[in-house]
C-alpha cells in the first residue's frame, strides 16, 4: 500500500469501523474513535509533503495495479503539483469538522462521523485517480455520504435540499460518463487519463467533449447559472456538511477542468474561453450583488462561495501562469476561509437557533473571543492582505490584467463587493449595542470551539503571510500544463 492508498483508505476504514458500532449508547467512544481516525488520516498525508520532488511536473507516488482487467480498468493513483495540496487540505478539514460536530450531534453520532470520514477518503480519491473509471467512481461516490449528511442531519427542508443536490450533480455527471466511454474507444481501449491528454482529436469532437465535461464540472463548482442548488443545500445542511461542501466538494469541479476539459480538449478550451470568462465574471460580479441582499447568514456565505469560485475559473481560462496558479491558490484559500465562515455561523446557530442576521447584534459584547476570530475570517473573505483570501485573488487579478486590462478591472470590482457584503454582515451581527435577550445570554466559545477556530485561523494567516510553499509545489506542473494546453491537437 503506497502513501496515496493510505491517504484514501485510512479514513474510509475508520468510517466503516464507526458504522459498525452501536447507535448512541457508545457516543463518547465513537467521538474519540472519529477524532483518532481523522488525525491519523491527516498524519498519513504529511509524508507526502516531505517526499514531494520539486521542479518536475511528472506524477509522483504513482500506484498502478489491475482492477477490472477485462476492460483494462486499473487502480492507478498519482499526484502532481496541481492535485497535491488538495489531499492535505481534505484531510485537514476533516479533523476540523469532527471537532466541530463533537457536542452538536447527539443522534446517530456513529453514522454522522462515519459518513464524514468515508467522504474524506472518497474526495482524496478524486484528486489522486489517474484512471477514468476510478475517477468517475470516486467522483460519484462522494454524493452518497453527502446526500445522507444533508438528508438526515439537515434543517426543516433537508429532503428537498438533498434531492436537489443529488439530481443536479448526477445529471451533469452522466454526460461525463459518455465522454469517458468515447475516449476509451478512441484511445484503443485505455482509461488512462494521461494517455487521453495526448489523443489527436478533431475540433468538433473536442467541442463536444469540452461541453460534456463542462456539464459535470460547472455544476460542481458551481458556475453561474447552474449554481442555484448551492444556497438551498447550504441552508439545510448541518454545519459540518456546509463546511466540507464549501471547503472541498466545490473544488472537485474546478479540479476536473484542469485534469480533463482543458488538457484533453485544449483547442476547444481556447475557443470557448470567452464563454468561461463571461460566466466567471457574472459569478464574480452579479452573484456578489445577490449576496449583499441576503438576510440569512448561510445564504450570504453560500453566494459568496459562488463569487469566489468565479475567480478560480476566471484564472484558469486566461491561460497564463499567474491566472492558473492564482486559481489553484484561491481554491486552497477558499477551503480554509469558507469552511471557517460556515463554522462561525454554526457556533451562533448552536446557541440561538437562528441564521437570520436580524436575530443578532452586538455579539462582540458577550462573545469577544469569538468575535475576534469571526473578524479575522471576515477580513480573509474580503481579501485583506496577509490573509489567505488575498493571495489567490491578487494573482488572478494580476493574470487578468496581463491578459486584458479591462478584464482585470472587472475582476477587481469583486473585491469591493466582497468587502461590502462581508463587512456589512459583520457589522449587523457583531457590532453595536446588544440587540436582544438572546444575544445578552450568549456565552463565549469553549475550549473545543476555540481549538477548531484556532486551527483554521493559523492556516489562514500562515498562507496569507507566507504563500511560497503553496506556489512552489505547483509551479512546474502549472508551467507544463500551460505548455500542453497551448499546443493544438487537431488531427
Amino acid at each position: 500500500m503506497g502513501l496515496l492508498s493510505l491517504a484514501i483508505w485510512t479514513p474510509i476504514f475508520f468510517g466503516v469501523v464507526l458504522l459498525a458500532l452501536g447507535r448512541d449508547e457508545h457516543a463518547k467512544v465513537v467521538r474519540w474513535i472519529a477524532l483518532v481516525g481523522a488525525v491519523v488520516s491527516l498524519l498519513v498525508t504529511l509524508p507526502l509533503y516531505d517526499a514531494f520532488k520539486l521542479g518536475t511536473s511528472a506524477m509522483q507516488f504513482v500506484e498502478l495495479g489491475p482492477w477490472i482487467e477485462r476492460f483494462n480498468v486499473n487502480y492507478h493513483l498519482g499526484v502532481d503539483g496541481i492535485s497535491f495540496w488538495f489531499v492535505l487540505l481534505t484531510a485537514f478539514i476533516n479533523v476540523v469538522v469532527v471537532i466541530a460536530g463533537w457536542e452538536v450531534i447527539t443522534e446517530r453520532v456513529n453514522q454522522y462521523m462515519g459518513a464524514f470520514l468515508i467522504l474524506s477518503g472518497l474526495m482524496i480519491g478524486v484528486f489522486c485517480a489517474l484512471d477514468g473509471i476510478l475517477f468517475y467512481v470516486f467522483f460519484e461516490a462522494t454524493l452518497i455520504p453527502m446526500y445522507l449528511i444533508i438528508g438526515i442531519w439537515g434543517g426543516p427542508n433537508k429532503i428537498y435540499a438533498a434531492f436537489k443536490f443529488f439530481l443536479y450533480t448526477l445529471l451533469g455527471s452522466l454526460l461525463m460518463l459518455i465522454a469517458l466511454i468515447f475516449l476509451y474507444t478512441k484511445s484503443g481501449g485505455s482509461f488512462d487519463i494521461l494517455t487521453w491528454h495526448k489523443l489527436p482529436l478533431s475540433g468538433t469532437v473536442q467541442t463536444l467533449l469540452f461541453f460534456a465535461f463542462f456539464a459535470a464540472f460547472a455544476v460542481k463548482v458551481p458556475m453561474w447559472p447552474v449554481h442555484t442548488w448551492l444556497p438551498d443545500v447550504h441552508v439545510e445542511a448541518p454545519t459540518g456538511g456546509s463546511a466540507v461542501l464549501a471547503a472541498i466538494m466545490l473544488k472537485l469541479g474546478a479540479y476536473g477542468f484542469l485534469r480533463f476539459s482543458m488538457p484533453i480538449a485544449p483547442d476547444a478550451a481556447r475557443e470557448w474561453a470567452w464563454l468561461m470568462i463571461a460566466l466567471s465574471l457574472i459569478a464574480v460580479i452579479y452573484v456578489g450583488l445577490v449576496a449583499m441582499v441576503q438576510q440569512d447568514m448561510k445564504k450570504l456565505v453560500a453566494y459568496s462561495s459562488v463569487a469566489h469560485m468565479g475567480f478560480v475559473t476566471l484564472g484558469f481560462f486566461i491561460f497564463n501562469d499567474l491566472g492558473v496558479a492564482g486559481g489553484l491558490v484561491q481554491m486552497i484559500a477558499h477551503g480554509f476561509v469558507s469552511g471557517a465562515m460556515f463554522l462561525c455561523i454554526g457556533v451562533l446557530y448552536d446557541r440561538v437557533h437562528s441564521r437570520q442576521i436580524s436575530s443578532y447584534g452586538g455579539v462582540v459584547n458577550t462573545m469577544p473571543k469569538f468575535a475576534a476570530f469571526a473578524l479575522l475570517f471576515s477580513m480573509a473573505n474580503c481579501g485583506l492582505p496577509a490573509t489567505a483570501g488575498f493571495v489567490g485573488e491578487w494573482m488572478v487579478i494580476l493574470g487578468a490584467v496581463k491578459a486584458n486590462l479591462w478584464l482585470g478591472l472587472a475582476a477587481a470590482t469583486a473585491l469591493i463587493f466582497g468587502a461590502a457584503y462581508t463587512l456589512w454582515m459583520y457589522k449587523r451581527v457583531y457590532l453595536g449595542p446588544v440587540a436582544n435577550d438572546d444575544v445578552r445570554g450568549l456565552t463565549d466559545i469553549n475550549a473545543r470551539e476555540f481549538l477548531m477556530l484556532a486551527l483554521l485561523a493559523a492556516a489562514v494567516l500562515y498562507m496569507g503571510i507566507y504563500p511560497f510553499p503553496f506556489t512552489q509545489i505547483m509551479d512546474a506542473s502549472v508551467a507544463d500544463f500551460l505548455k500542453h494546453v497551448a499546443q493544438s491537437k487537431l488531427n
